[in-house]
């Protein structure tokens, strides 16, 4: 389900002070990016994801892959970064970000 404009504009404001916590290289998604991916969005929920790749189209390409795989949604991309969200089924009040 798509996020309404106020829960994107909350989650951007959110997403401000946070650190990358995974890196994309030019290597693209290997399976143990897939699976870092995949462990931090269920842990935090909104994390943020630099890609180190020069190309924008590539970029663009392999975030939206990366937030297909994990079942994610793009809340926003600017530059080198991304910010993804996943709701997790079992929610941390201590890891979540949005909680």
């Amino acid at each position: 389900m798509p996020l309404s404009r106020d829960t994107i504009k909350s989650y951007r404001n959110i997403g401000h002070d946070l650190k990358p916590v995974v890196t994309i290289s030019e290597n693209g998604l290997s399976e143990g990016v897939q699976n870092e991916l995949d462990r931090a969005l269920t842990d935090h929920e909104l994390v943020k994801v630099k890609l180190a790749i020069g190309d924008r189209e590539a970029r663009k390409t392999i975030c939206a892959e990366a937030a297909s795989k994990a079942g994610a949604e793009i809340v926003q991309e600017i530059g080198k970064v991304a910010l993804m969200y996943r709701e997790s089924n079992k929610s941390n009040i201590k890891t979540s970000n949005i909680r």
